[in-house]
């Protein structure tokens, strides 16, 4: 979707008086003092009344299709609004629901309450809104992890989540052949955990993979959906499954889902890579590192461009490797934990391979609908 520049028109307003053949001038009414001072204080009150109603906070809907809490997506998206709420006063209401029947409600709910911004945060409310965002020409709207093609008062924002994940498959599957670390084996085997079985996790593990192959081709990479981002109890079934089959390190991509399955590696002496979010420290000495998502800023630039004028509906932003839009932590929390032991030659390669992914020298495949908007 190319990008559509505003341009802000100002009208200017004429007034045409018609006379009518041969109609006389009538001399204009003199107004007494009292009706000269009444006349002022009207004018004086319209004009507090346009300041008051100028200075009243931005009012944005933020709609969730699963729960805060979940120290991923979710709380990235909740942060930005804190973010830009500090900054700028606005007002924030949230609708949280893991029930995909809650979502189009929850979404019309907040247009017709006259919010000045709603957002979508996920991919799931992108065909939501492709329906009613016309329906709602006055309204801003913002889609996180999609590109809509609602109209001039929607913006989008995907972010480069293959390029993200191959330098995780490519830690994993350097990570995998350190047996001197306890809990390694000498398998070659990694693993992977996603929520929901939808594109945007598609785009994740086409990532993963290709950068565990990049390492090692002849690596396995053992796949598994839970067909659920909040069922933590679910992520930890499927991880289970995957290091009684041979998996010492699994990337999580399943938000609360996720949580379980980094619980099942720390309990069963494995490991686990983290998503979105920094989630190193939950598990310390567990969590190899995290594949973050700029989740945050994006929705604070989003609501800032609001405030500041610089909204550009019909447009979508593209966070990527190059521009810090994700990424991989620093690995502190498992170097403090490994200390000798940590394989520092997994840090210089992730940052060799980094570089390669910017520059274009490594292209990275993508899912259908991803990559980055023309």
């Amino acid at each position: 979707m190319k990008k559509k520049l505003l341009a802000l028109l100002l009208g200017c307003s004429m007034v045409f008086g018609l006379a009518g053949c041969g109609s006389k001038e009538e001399a204009p009414v003199e107004k007494t003092e009292e009706e000269v001072a009444a006349d002022g204080a009207a004018e004086e009150k319209e004009t507090e009344s346009e300041s008051a109603a100028a200075e009243e906070p931005l009012k944005v809907a933020l709609i969730y299709s699963g729960f805060l809490g979940d120290k991923s997506f979710n709380d990235l998206a909740h942060e930005g609004a804190m973010m830009a709420k500090e900054k700028y006063g606005i007002e924030v209401q949230e609708l949280e629901s893991g029930e995909a029947a809650d979502w189009e409600a929850n979404f019309v709910a907040m247009a017709d309450a006259g919010y000045d911004m709603v957002i979508g945060v996920s991919t799931q409310f992108l065909e939501i809104m492709q329906k009613h965002c016309p329906e709602y020409p006055d309204t801003k709207f913002a889609l996180i992890d999609g590109v809509a093609d609602a109209g001039d008062n929607v913006v989008s924002t995907l972010f480069a989540q293959n390029e993200g994940s191959f330098l995780a498959g490519a830690a994993a599957a350097m990570f995998t052949t350190h047996t001197e670390i306890e809990g390694v084996n000498d398998k070659k085997i990694i693993g992977w955990v996603g929520g929901m079985d939808i594109p945007v996790l598609h785009d994740f593990f086409l990532g993963y993979e290709q950068g565990a192959k990049y390492i090692d081709p002849d690596i396995e990479i053992l796949q598994s959906f839970a067909g659920t981002f909040t069922d933590a109890l679910k992520g930890k079934e499927l991880a289970t499954a995957q290091i009684d089959q041979g998996a010492d390190i699994i990337m999580n991509v399943a938000n609360i889902t996720g949580v379980g399955a980094m619980e099942a590696a720390a309990e069963l002496g494995a490991y686990a890579i983290g998503v979105d979010t920094n989630q190193d420290a939950l598990y310390p000495g567990h969590v190899l590192t995290s594949m973050q998502k700029r989740v945050d800023l994006c929705t604070f630039q989003m609501i800032e461009s609001v405030i500041n004028g610089t909204f550009e509906g019909g447009s979508s932003a593209y966070m990527d490797l190059a521009h810090d839009g994700v990424g991989l932590t620093d690995f502190s929390v498992m170097k403090e934990s490994l200390g000798d032991q940590f394989p520092q030659e997994i840090v210089d390669k992730v940052e060799e391979l980094k570089e390669k992914i910017a520059s274009g020298e490594i292209v990275v495949e993508h899912a259908d609908g991803y990559g980055k908007p023309e």
